[in-house]
């Protein structure tokens, strides 16, 4: 049955079969582009782009009143998705990076492609965002995870705008030759195609924008998770407490990743500021949930509420 978040339920089927496709090119094509198997960008494009378009349609079920917003919002993404795989999967084909390439006009053109459709996806995910803030919830505690959830990924989304600024280094090169083959980099304080971690690329030297950006897009299925984990507690306030908190300690985990990606450090490698910082966060997170276990052993057969419920 045809449903406005239809589209997105065909993106992620076929996203997933592409992403069998591009596992099995790893296998048969031996080329590399800076070092990665050729076919490892779309495989993982495709992967991601399958879980949140399955994610998204799960969501947009929940926006009930807002029936266009939903369905604009779903074949915006659709589309945009088709889009950005089929060039990365192309510029693979060609054997050349998709992101930051400006080393031809037809690459440049790929690359500006790609940045307008991310961000008519961003706007389309801000959108959904806002009606999520406007809608109530019976569940209160599913209405925070989704709120938070997609609020997180918007803003882990958008780190994607700090990668493809020219650096330092590229913009010494314009002045020197007239010539800019790439513009912007994920990597900070290095070019791209550094040693990396197995299977996701990041850099084992030097700061990674990829880090928060991953982080940040997977709030909208975290967040959820976790008001279906507390699902079972009893008291209402707990469940809201515990999503709630979560979602603080989840944003407060994307923003020492990425302060530690604009510094220049690895993520492999934390310098002392870092491991403080995250030892309050892993300190604080668990205060927060022993604050919501008392919650539940002071009360356990009450169904409070809460001051952060939303009508």
């Amino acid at each position: 049955m045809q449903t406005r978040y239809s589209p997105l339920v065909v993106t992620a089927g076929v996203m997933s079969a592409l992403a069998v496709v591009f596992g099995v090119l790893m296998v048969a094509d031996p080329r590399t582009i800076e070092g990665a198997p050729s076919w490892l960008k779309p495989a993982k494009f495709a992967i991601s782009t399958a879980l949140y378009a399955g994610t998204l349609a799960w969501v947009l079920r929940h926006l009930t009143t807002w029936p266009r917003l939903t369905r604009t919002a779903a074949h915006v993404t659709a589309w945009v998705f088709a889009v950005e795989v089929a060039l990365v999967a192309l510029q693979a084909g060609r054997g050349t990076v998709s992101h930051f390439n400006t080393s031809t006009p037809l690459d440049g053109a790929i690359f500006s492609v790609m940045g307008v459709a991310i961000a008519l996806q961003t706007l389309a995910a801000v959108a959904v965002t806002w009606a999520l803030w406007r809608q109530p919830f019976a569940d209160r505690a599913r209405g925070w995870a989704l709120r938070l959830g997609m609020a997180l990924t918007v803003v882990g989304a958008s780190t994607g705008g700090l990668m493809p600024p020219p650096t330092a280094a590229q913009l010494a090169r314009v002045e020197a030759t007239g010539e800019m083959p790439r513009s912007g980099a994920h990597t900070v304080g290095a070019p791209d195609g550094g040693p990396g971690l197995p299977g996701t690329g990041w850099s084992l030297t030097h700061g990674d924008l990829r880090v928060p950006h991953f982080v940040g897009l997977h709030a909208m299925q975290t967040l959820p998770l976790v008001a279906w984990l507390v699902a079972g507690l009893r008291r209402e306030s707990a469940r809201v407490a515990a999503v709630v908190g979560a979602g603080v300690s989840y944003g407060a985990l994307f923003v020492i990743l990425l302060a530690q990606a604009l510094a220049g450090e690895s993520v492999a490698a934390p310098s002392p500021a870092t491991v403080v910082a995250l030892g309050a966060w892993a300190a604080l997170s668990l205060a927060s949930a022993l604050a919501v276990r008392r919650i539940v052993v002071a009360a356990p057969g009450q169904a409070g509420t809460t001051s952060l419920e939303v009508a």
